[in-house]
């Protein structure tokens, strides 16, 4: 180029996309690309949820409520006196400790968590080898089987009773005869609302030679909780979230529970500065108004046990016991499909559809909301089913 300036071949004019070389071209063969993916994990069903919009959202088991004025406001104040341009607390020992006032455990026990989700995650990848064995019962959170396969574990379901009750007895055999390097445990357990008989993980823990993995997601609205047997046992891990009962799905915050050395360990496969200031300063707020939550909790699982008793009076459903949030429905009388369509075209109720499933044939899963959700849901099966509840 002379000292003049660009020549006229140089002053050529940038190059543009087209539709051969830009983001709509057509893309290349992805065999080769595949090919380099473990068999295992191609094998695995990706863990989705497409959900159209509705009126009555009850397929998600999330709070019916968003969080009070009052408590979102404390959230955003406390967020903004942190300083974003730095990194969240590497452990954030202050909210551990009071973790560990909630749930009457050890702060240097607890690790928190983007979500339960990523908590599970991290237990499995420090836990399990691949052709490890990872026993759980069926049907359960699908994620588990996921992550196992990811992982290169072998999956081992063990199915739940006719009502889908809980068979310690099954459980334990099958991880005795296995050599079950983890048992999941999820109680109540999603999608099907059971609780573990009492005992039943004391004789899990005694009777298998395996990690203990209680997932505790919906405890807060029924059945009894694992975590007083941490003070016996380093074979347990107990999971709980915010996203249920506190009402915080949107912003992401889990615990795990453990031996504080089995926590160390699980500490490793989790991801450094993973969950961000205003989802900690939201924890923290939560436990200040932690008898305001609980409050609203007891108001769920009133709503709950009213809904029950009339939604079994339904002709052509199985209605099973739950101790979650939601309960589960069998459909005798119309496909599940076709009632699931109709009580969101013609009513405007989102439900879940997890009639996929071979355990699951013919059901769908009913998140428990307000009292003029669960009214609504009521009068929309009578019209669809009839009978009266």
């Amino acid at each position: 180029m002379s000292a003049s300036g660009p020549s006229a071949t140089d002053r050529q004019p940038a190059r543009q996309p087209t539709a051969s070389s830009g983001p709509a071209a057509a893309l290349p063969d992805p065999a080769e690309g595949l090919a380099l993916v473990k068999p295992g994990v191609r094998a695995q069903a990706a863990y989705t949820l497409r959900a159209p919009t509705a009126p009555r959202k009850l397929n998600q088991n999330e709070c019916p409520d968003d969080l009070p004025p009052e408590v979102k406001h404390a959230v955003l104040e406390a967020a903004e006196r942190a300083a974003w341009n730095r990194y969240p607390e590497f452990v954030p020992t202050r909210l551990l400790e009071r973790l560990a006032e909630h749930y009457g455990w050890r702060g240097d026990g607890i690790l928190a968590g983007n979500g339960s989700n990523e908590l599970i995650q991290a237990a499995l990848a420090v836990l399990v080898a691949p052709g490890d064995t990872v026993v759980a019962p069926a049907p359960t959170f699908s994620l588990y089987r996921l992550l196992s396969g990811v992982l290169g574990a072998r999956y081992l379901p063990v199915p739940l009773g006719p009502d889908f009750e809980y068979e310690p007895d099954r459980i334990i055999e099958a991880a005795a005869r296995e050599r079950a390097r983890v048992v999941v445990l999820n109680t109540p357990n999603n999608p099907t609302g059971s609780t573990l008989p009492p005992g039943a993980v004391e004789r899990i823990v005694a009777e298998t030679g395996a990690m203990v993995v209680c997932d505790e997601a919906y405890q807060e609205f029924g059945g009894a909780t694992a975590v007083p047997l941490l003070q016996q046992t380093a074979r347990l891990i107990v999971l709980r979230t915010f996203s249920k009962a506190m009402g915080m799905a949107g912003l992401r915050f889990g615990v795990a529970l453990a031996h504080p050395d089995v926590a160390r360990e699980v500490a490793k496969g989790k991801l450094p500065y993973n969950v961000n200031q205003i989802t900690l300063a939201a924890a923290s707020v939560a436990l200040d108004h932690a008898p305001l939550l609980a409050a609203r909790t007891r108001a769920i699982v009133d709503t709950r046990d009213r809904f029950l008793p009339r939604l079994r009076r339904i002709p052509g459903l199985t209605v099973y016991p739950t101790g979650a949030n939601f309960v589960l429905i069998r459909c005798r009388t119309l496909p599940a499909r076709e009632l699931f369509r109709r009580l969101l075209e013609e009513h405007g109720i989102l439900v879940r559809d997890v009639s996929g499933g071979a355990e699951l044939a013919e059901c769908l899963r009913i998140s428990v909301g307000t009292p003029e959700d669960m009214d609504a849901v009521l009068a929309a099966l009578q019209a669809i089913l009839g009978g009266t509840a």
